[in-house]
């Protein structure tokens, strides 16, 4: 099913334009700024720049097939939508919108904890996979109670984020004093805090059969330890460069993430993947499925659940030419002998995937 939307939008950067003109300006900061110097999020795209590709020539790419496979269904494109908070504040459905437009791009998606929404009724938005992702607010017990919630409402798989013990200095907040209303009405950090590898040791004893993911792993250290408590997919994420500044981009991590896992666990990324070129790099090194956060929230923004479907579209016919120019015709034939290190060439920010958008359409 096509969205509609491919005369309006026939460019990634024009529904990122169109997001910032629907945005309020503090909405929109939001959106697209990280912890403090922002260094992290930076990274993320300058490791992401700093990949190239090694093509190869005279094989027959007539045909090519972007597609992965996640918890039994197919995936158009290897992508889950990452887990956003207070997806209302860029659309009134919020995550029931998400929902409808992650089926009808026939991509899967994470729903983060920090929504108004029942479980029930983001479940029925849409028919595609659905992880649901988890700040922790409460003791073991409700941590287990959230994780039941979830799986009897029809949830595929339970993530729990771990990189966010400490709440971040986001200064383009801070700077303007805007106080996100969901963040008011926030309790139990404490236990975020708190939550340790003995926790979810117990969480993961008494569902012994739920697929669970941590999400914000940053090192084959923690990869390891994960791997040791059962996990069924280890997320490297360093919050899109909005938790720990100075930070790694996530492109440079993942190499010895998917060492450190060698096969036993599913490897999802994400951070400032923001091209299909990006994606294909990703499986490249070795990830199962690419996490999106800010793009399709822009889609979400600029024209609702058929402006996500429409950044997938996008998204699929860039994987296809950068398939089909290096040679390849599925993703299984990816690997780390098509990629090599280079120079990056542009200034990283959050738009530098984006050089066609001017300064005042980037937010600077």
């Amino acid at each position: 099913m096509a969205s509609g939307l491919e005369a309006q939008f026939v460019t990634l950067h024009e529904i990122v334009k169109a997001a910032k003109i629907r945005l309020s300006p503090n909405i929109w900061d939001y959106l697209v700024g990280g912890t403090e110097t922002e260094t992290t999020l930076r990274r993320n795209r300058m490791a992401l720049d700093s990949i190239a590709f090694r093509p190869r020539v005279l094989r027959d790419v007539s045909t090519i097939d972007p597609s992965s496979e996640i918890l039994g269904r197919r995936l158009r494109i290897p992508v889950l939508l990452a887990p956003v908070g207070s997806l209302e504040s860029f659309e009134s459905g919020g995550g029931v919108t998400v929902a409808k437009g992650a089926g009808a791009a026939d991509v899967g998606m994470l729903i983060s904890s920090v929504t108004t929404l029942k479980l029930e009724d983001i479940v029925k938005g849409g028919n595609g996979p659905k992880i649901y992702q988890l700040y922790v607010r409460g003791d073991d017990t409700w941590v287990a109670d959230r994780v039941r919630q979830a799986m009897d409402a029809g949830y595929d798989a339970f993530c729990i984020t771990v990189d966010t013990n400490v709440y971040s200095r986001r200064e383009r907040d801070i700077a303007k004093r805007f106080v996100k209303s969901w963040r008011t009405a926030a309790t139990g950090q404490d236990y975020q805090a708190a939550f340790a590898w003995n926790n979810f040791k117990r969480v993961r004893e008494k569902f012994p059969d739920v697929k669970f993911v941590l999400k914000g792993i940053g090192t084959a250290e923690d990869a390891e330890i994960a791997l040791r408590h059962g996990v069924w997919g280890i997320y490297c994420s360093n919050h899109g460069g909005r938790q720990l500044d100075h930070g790694r981009g996530s492109a440079e991590v993942l190499p010895e993430i998917v060492e450190a896992v060698k096969g036993h666990a599913k490897v999802i990324v994400d951070g400032s993947f923001s091209r299909g070129s990006d994606i294909v790099k990703a499986i490249c090194m070795g990830a199962d499925w690419v996490g999106l956060g800010r793009l399709y929230c822009y889609g979400l923004a600029a024209a609702g659940a058929v402006g996500i479907e429409r950044v997938i579209e996008l998204l699929e016919e860039e994987m296809k030419e950068a398939m089909g120019l290096l040679g390849v015709t599925s993703l299984k034939q990816l690997d780390k002998s098509y990629i090599a290190a280079s120079s990056p060439t542009n200034l990283p920010h959050v738009h530098s995937a984006f050089p066609l958008l001017n300064l005042e359409d980037q937010g600077y």
